[in-house]
């Protein structure tokens, strides 16, 4: 791919520290911020992944104070807009505003219009925001000068938090002329990264990564034979932990089970889930966050808050001393961006999870389902090639499809070069005689290959739960970082095995047929210290830690017939 010329450089100060010392009152620069701001202003776009509790807001508030002209910010959630947005009302970071749903039309006005007047430096906004084209025509006349996309990991179609929306995001920064990128997140593993950069279409793009580890944390697996076993271990668990600390469950049902059972042993908690309203979930958040009048966090008047995923970004709380995860996640960057919550003063904290292979059933089932179907497509692709240009809307009118499923689909259709957009929400079938069906094809292959690789996610996360060496090298080798035995999980501390100990046993022979409990049929390949191979019928190569699945019955011949 031809990269564009490159952007001319941005005017450096003499000292970044100095001007973030002016600003912000920073005396010295936590590691990435410095190398950020230097490759923004060397004419990169910038994707930053740097670890919660590292300042990466700062690297935007003080990029955008040393370069003319007003900065959007895309952030995923309205009350982490909010939050932001209250940070910045210090004058000398040049105001800031939040346009999003719930804004009132003379607020989106006055935003507007003091973005447009070059009086306010900030606004932010929820990718759906970006697809008005009030908005759109809004920002092109405030000529944005620095681009912000935060927790960018919900860019990636890979990535633990994906959002529809934000696949739209590339054509929109071309729309406004391709202002500096800055995309922030605290967790991509190197596919989610390179999807983030390909989506937004950065112009030589440099990634500035920071150290994963958080060596504070203590990581375990609690294994459990039964769900009611399972939740017996957490509740006494969490009765047992030093507090405050995240419980988080897979489903809101869950959440609100696993909060009365721990009321009932005494715990002081609160329960949040995204099937509550605004309300009720920002006064369960104050009750665990506690804030004082400076909007500086404080301790809360409850220790222990049980959340879906719906809770977390964003929440800065140092003092939380454990997260544990009563159910798998779907990925391990999810499982790092959500224990990352952990210990972010820098003492000691913990980070369970409480495993059963039978709880993969869900996240399988979620990745099995939802698949575009070949007559959406297909109805898509003729509308598109029938109309030569059309909007959303009118696609939307034309097929029936919902406008989420559009999304993803003319995604699909954008990235086999079938249609482009010539404006943000406008799409135009890139040739006249365009096979629909062909094209329907191609888009259900991509398809295929996200579920595979959403499989492989998952397989990822069954080897963290079930392998015996250390859990910390494994997740920061799955990051790109090469790392040692931690001394500090549950495997080091009872102490790892070696290859000598474990190469030569084999209980079931190369070559020979087994059956796992939930694995199902498959063939023993080889062994490799304490691990062997197994390719299964159904979802091909898995790798297993030999003692787990023995210990716990999980593995056996297959019996001849």
């Amino acid at each position: 791919m031809n990269q564009p010329r490159r952007r001319r450089r941005l005017d450096r100060p003499p000292s970044f520290l100095a001007a973030a010392r002016a600003l912000l009152g920073i005396e010295a620069f936590r590691p990435g911020q410095q190398e950020a701001l230097e490759a923004l202003f060397d004419g990169h776009d910038v994707l930053a992944v740097l670890p919660t509790g590292s300042g990466k807001s700062a690297i935007y508030q003080i990029a955008a104070s040393l370069i003319p002209g007003p900065t959007v910010v895309v952030s995923p959630l309205i009350a982490l807009q909010r939050d932001q947005v209250e940070r910045l009302q210090d004058p000398r970071s040049g105001g800031a505003a939040v346009v999003n749903s719930l804004t009132a039309a003379a607020r989106r006005s006055l935003a507007f219009s003091g973005l447009e007047g070059q009086r306010l430096e900030f606004v932010f906004l929820a990718p759906e925001q970006l697809h008005r084209e009030d908005v759109l025509d809004h920002l092109r006349k405030a000529r944005p000068s620095l681009f912000v996309v935060d927790e960018a990991h919900c860019i990636s179609e890979w990535g633990h938090d994906f959002r529809p929306d934000y696949l739209r995001l590339g054509g929109i920064i071309e729309a406004l002329g391709h202002p500096p990128v800055l995309a922030l997140t605290a967790t991509a593993s190197l596919p989610v990264r390179e999807e983030i950069m390909e989506r937004l279409r950065m112009r030589h793009p440099q990634v500035v990564a920071g150290a994963m580890d958080r060596p504070n944390i203590w990581l375990g697996v609690q294994s459990a034979s039964s769900a009611r076993a399972k939740r017996r271990m957490l509740l006494t668990g969490v009765e047992g932990a030093a507090k405050p600390g995240i419980v988080y469950a897979a489903s809101r049902r869950q959440s609100e089970e696993i909060a009365a059972d721990l009321a009932d042993r005494g715990v002081s908690v609160e329960c949040y889930h995204g099937g509550m309203n605004r309300a009720q979930r920002e006064a369960a958040q104050a009750a665990f966050m506690g804030s004082d009048e400076n909007g500086t966090t404080r301790g809360g008047t409850v220790d222990v808050m049980v959340a879906t995923s719906a809770f977390g970004m964003g929440i800065d709380k140092p003092d939380v001393r454990f997260v544990f995860h009563n159910d798998v996640t779907a990925s391990l960057d999810a499982y790092y961006q959500e224990l990352g919550r952990a210990g972010r003063d820098g003492t000691p904290a913990r980070a369970v999870l409480f495993y059963r292979p039978e709880d993969f059933a869900l996240h399988k089932f979620f990745a099995a389902g939802g698949h575009l179907r070949r007559e959406e497509l297909e109805a898509i692709a003729d509308a598109v090639a029938e109309a030569g240009d059309l909007d959303e809307e009118a696609l939307q009118a034309r097929t029936g499809i919902s406008r989420t499923r559009i999304v993803r689909a003319t995604a699909g259709l954008e990235d086999e070069g079938l249609v482009d957009q010539p404006a943000p929400g406008m799409l135009r079938s890139a040739g006249p005689d365009m096979d629909a069906a062909a094209a329907a094809g191609a888009v259900l292959e991509h398809e295929k290959r996200h579920h595979r690789y959403l499989l492989a996610r998952l397989e990822r996360v069954r080897v963290y739960a079930e392998m015996r060496d250390c859990r910390r090298q494994y997740l920061l080798e799955y990051f790109g970082e090469e790392a040692e035995p931690c001394g500090n999980c549950d495997n080091c501390d009872r102490g790892l095995p070696t290859s000598a100990g474990t190469s030569t046993e084999q209980p079931f022979p190369v070559k020979s047929r087994v059956v796992h409990s939930t694995l199902g049929k498959g063939v023993v390949m080889d062994y490799r210290g304490n691990h062997m191979t197994v390719a299964f019928d159904e979802s091909g190569e898995k790798v297993i830690d030999v003692r787990f699945v023995v210990d716990r019955g999980m593995l056996r011949r297959e019996n001849p017939r």
